[in-house]
């Protein structure tokens, strides 16, 4: 099989859809890989290391797409590259479809592409293997960049994330207790900050007392959020429902009736966000205030620490990818239930994935 993987074009995403490692694994199982020029710069790989790993270098932008039965990404592709997609590709990658517009989508399914995504590979428990390493790096950047977000020259309140003796630290609040949930309790927690997290299964919330046993716990219940948002000096939105746009948790009240200038983190912005005052930043320009919030809505958090990303996601997503290179999407899709789950387009139609009416917000372009 052809197997293609681009550079990433989208504003500050320096992650690449494979490592050097991963495509020693596809060469060494007979697999003909093509690399864009450049593409793994940003995760310091060089073409070089590539070469070596057994790939061929790309130098016209759209040739890697042109060669490719397999298409490696990771941002969902821009209209530039959904042009360069030839007809009957296999296109895997972090989509998010559900958040897309709906031109794109078409685009896909006059194509016939085969759209796979790698945040919807589910398994029977329920668990999201390859999503997993990113939402761990989101998670915990979320805390981190939190704590510099309260400081006066982001626009904060002037709070040390931690306090100090005779004055109280942070309150942290997130909603969500899964796995983004979870590596954000765990830096704020680690930042000496007082959390509170809601959640609406209650196995989820025992599961991360029993890890932190020093937070406060909540069922995620319309009252419960206004109240914990109302005091919280950070809000941090990690709430997750796989080929659905995130829930609308946080109304523009709410937000309204928060303290001004404390932190609305919502690292649901790729899924569309939990907030009504949510919309997409950039890493160059990362906030924005909004009824006197402070809101962070940057949908590619981890593309910034784009070695460990990529390396932590490779770990995760190769048998995966051998499955599909060795046995051709047809068999792999249905030999593997967790694969079947994540695609989403196939043979011109939607599978497994719910669409907003409006087609959804695309954030970067």
């Amino acid at each position: 099989m052809n197997i293609g993987i681009p550079k990433e074009r989208r504003p500050f995403e320096y992650r690449v859809g494979l490592s050097p490692a991963g495509v020693e694994i596809l060469s060494q199982n007979g697999h003909q890989v093509y690399v864009e020029h450049d593409a793994g710069v940003g995760a310091g790989f060089s073409d070089q290391e590539y070469e070596k790993s057994g790939a061929r270098i790309a130098y016209a932008s759209d040739e890697v797409f042109g060669r490719s039965d397999l298409l490696l990404k990771v941002a969902r592709p821009l209209k530039e590259e959904l042009d360069w997609l030839r007809p009957g590709t296999t296109l895997a990658g972090l989509l998010h479809l559900a958040s897309s517009r709906q031109d794109k989508v078409e685009v896909l399914l006059q194509k016939k592409i085969t759209s796979i995504a790698y945040e919807q590979i589910q398994l029977a428990d329920g668990s999201l293997p390859v999503l997993r390493p990113f939402s761990q790096v989101g998670g915990s950047m979320a805390g981190t960049i939190a704590a510099r977000l309260l400081q006066n020259n982001w626009g904060g309140k002037g709070i040390l994330m931690g306090g100090v003796p005779g004055v109280p630290p942070a309150e942290v609040v997130i909603i969500g207790a899964g796995v983004v949930g979870t590596y954000a309790t765990k830096t704020s927690l680690g930042l000496g900050a007082h959390v509170t997290v809601i959640d609406k299964d209650i196995n989820a919330l025992q599961r991360i007392s029993e890890l932190y046993p020093g937070i406060v716990t909540m069922i995620s219940t319309r009252r419960n959020i206004e109240r914990a948002t109302a005091y919280a000096d950070v809000v941090i939105g990690a709430v997750l429902v796989p080929a659905q746009r995130s829930p609308i948790l946080l109304t523009r009240e709410m937000v309204r009736a928060m303290k001004q200038r404390s932190v609305l983190m919502d690292v649901s912005i790729d899924q569309g966000g939990i907030s009504e005052t949510s919309r997409p930043t950039t890493h160059e320009y990362p906030t924005y205030v909004d009824e006197g919030v402070l809101h962070y809505c940057v949908p590619n958090m981890p593309g910034i620490v784009a070695r460990t990303s990529t390396h932590a996601f490779v770990n995760c997503a190769m048998p995966y990818l051998i499955e599909i290179a060795n046995r051709g999407v047809e068999q792999a899709i249905a030999a593997d239930p967790a694969l079947e789950r994540a695609v989403n387009t196939h043979e011109g139609k939607l599978v497994h994935l719910t669409l907003l009416a409006d087609g959804g917000n695309d954030g970067l372009e």
